[in-house]
């Protein structure tokens, strides 16, 4: 069963989450082409962030609910 997470008036399907630590460099530097690699990679169209990890997701559309009755 897949987890859904409610942001924004929006629903996403948690597809992972990455800690952030695995986006940095030695430094502390944050490497966001990283993390648009991952996003790609997961086929997310969202990424969230929250204080420890980094959210890949996929947006669930508006439900036409005359189309789902029908």
């Amino acid at each position: 069963m897949k987890e859904l997470y409610h942001y924004n008036n929006k629903v996403y399907v948690i597809l992972r989450r990455i800690p952030h630590h695995n986006f940095n460099k030695k430094n502390g530097d944050l490497v966001l082409d990283a993390v648009g690699l991952w996003r790609d990679h997961l086929g997310a169209d969202h990424v969230l962030k929250d204080q420890t990890h980094f959210i890949f997701c996929h947006t669930v559309q508006d439900v036409e609910w005359e189309e789902v009755l029908a």
